[in-house]
């Protein structure tokens, strides 16, 4: 990452394109504190990022990483879709409800009580922006989120960004995914040897 000026917005989906090696994940790492920058400086909304913990990053920005295995660790599918809000304190009927509404849209039903690595990749997929997806963050980031998954559940997760935005959160996925970047995306940025362009 090269003299970069940029702000990302809790509106609309921010696609993030550019050719394997271009700095993508790096550059979705420095916006979620797991990376922090030699130069420069991230800001959360007007705070330093290395004056927040990660804790306090993850009330804001949820990240779903390029391989969902790194960040499944529960038992079943439906702790792993509850363990995030509980460990921010909502109310338990709320984490019923919203486990049990947010399994069923992405058709993880019947997957419930399942050990999360024994389902297929595309169901890890499914599984790991559900679970990200509970916590409402202000600004969801998805890495690569639409490998391993048919055009259905594609349209799906775009779907259900696009309620994110209705309600006044931002997205921003990294993607090679040129047909879904098209149908969904309300501002394009390409990253080109560390360096970004818009359109």
């Amino acid at each position: 990452m090269n003299d970069i000026n940029l702000s990302i917005l809790k509106e609309g989906i921010t696609a993030v394109t550019g050719s394997n090696g271009s700095g993508k994940t790096t550059f979705s790492k420095l916006l979620t504190g797991i990376l922090t920058p030699t130069k420069g400086c991230v800001k959360l909304n007007g705070q330093l990022l290395t004056s927040l913990s990660l804790a306090q990053i993850g009330r804001q920005v949820g990240y779903v990483f390029q391989n969902p295995e790194k960040q499944l660790f529960c038992e079943t599918v439906e702790e792993e879709i509850s363990f995030g809000m509980h460990n921010l304190g909502f109310p338990l009927d709320q984490v019923a409800l919203k486990t049990r509404d947010i399994m069923e849209y992405f058709e993880l039903t019947r997957y419930s009580q399942s050990f999360p690595h024994n389902l297929s990749a595309g169901e890890k997929r499914r599984l790991a922006i559900a679970a990200v997806i509970a916590l409402e963050p202000d600004l969801l980031i998805l890495d690569e989120p639409t490998t391993g998954l048919d055009p259905y559940r594609k349209k799906l997760l775009g779907d259900y960004m696009e309620r994110i935005i209705a309600s006044n959160r931002g997205v921003v996925i990294i993607s090679h995914d040129h047909k879904f970047i098209d149908r969904y995306a309300t501002r394009l940025i390409r990253l080109r040897e560390g360096q970004f362009t818009e359109g």
